[in-house]
């Protein structure tokens, strides 16, 4: 169990999240959501009930207890995943939908896009490109990748 000054975090028997407020009142099925996932992962963390309703509310990672930070994040991994698209290789055709067979952090693998619609500009050179599974995948900066995924890049774009 871990304890800060206003609630206590802890694992039940199933491996899910419980909030254990001032008042005693335990919430089973907490779930961490970060407020800007992308532009500030660190900072701005709900914590939320099954329904979505906020419980509690963490400002930063880092100044939370080693244990607890610890907990938090292991599931925000468990329930967060987004590949980090290092190159792409080829794509199937410059009109949408097409495949596209991209090297992530994860691997190598291929992504339906729908459609142009499906590639959001980000802050500075970001990209956030959304697949036709509802799958997200980033690029950090599409200017530091090699010419040949910057010329397919810049054909979508």
């Amino acid at each position: 169990m871990i304890n800060t000054p206003h609630y206590q975090l802890r694992r039940d028997t199933f491996g899910r999240l419980l909030l254990i407020g001032e008042d005693g009142e335990t919430q089973a099925g907490v779930v961490p959501v970060r407020a800007f996932p992308i532009a500030s992962p660190e900072q701005g963390i709900a914590l939320v009930n099954p329904d979505g309703q906020e419980l509690a509310w963490i400002d930063r990672l880092s100044d939370l207890p080693e244990e607890l930070r610890t907990l938090v994040e292991a599931e925000l991994a468990s329930r967060e995943f987004m590949p980090v698209i290092g190159r792409i290789v080829s794509v199937s055709s410059f009109a949408t939908p097409s495949t596209w067979l991209v090297k992530t952090n994860h691997g190598e693998t291929s992504l339906v896009l729908k459609g142009e619609e499906d590639i959001r500009r980000l802050l500075s050179a970001g990209l956030l490109i959304t697949d036709s599974h509802g799958i997200n995948y980033l690029i950090h900066d599409r200017y530091a990748l090699d010419q040949q995924s910057r010329k397919i890049l810049d054909r979508f774009l």
